[in-house]
């Protein structure tokens, strides 16, 4: 059973090199912030517009980075649509 924390289950889709124990204790949150290579949970992705082609960084690399790493860059080189001043 889940907890609020996503607790108590595995929330991998597809392959995991993370023991089954230590998925069902680890909080959702840590599951999806590994890469799909060690944890994959299918929630890898871009947050540039265009499913990441309005991006000068490799797809993979757009996938693997956080959120707030790609939020960060100027839009010019990774278009997210935030307004950076």
């Amino acid at each position: 059973m889940q907890n609020n924390q996503g607790q108590g289950i595995s929330h991998a889709t597809g392959d995991s090199k993370v023991p089954d124990k230590v998925q069902q204790k680890a909080p959702q949150g840590l599951e999806e912030s590994l890469p799909d290579s060690v944890h994959d949970t299918g929630n890898s992705k871009t947050h540039a517009k265009n499913g990441g082609a309005d991006s000068k960084v490799p797809l993979g690399i757009q996938k693997a980075v956080p959120e707030k790493l790609e939020r960060a860059l100027p839009d010019s080189i990774h278009n997210t649509g935030d307004s950076k001043k």
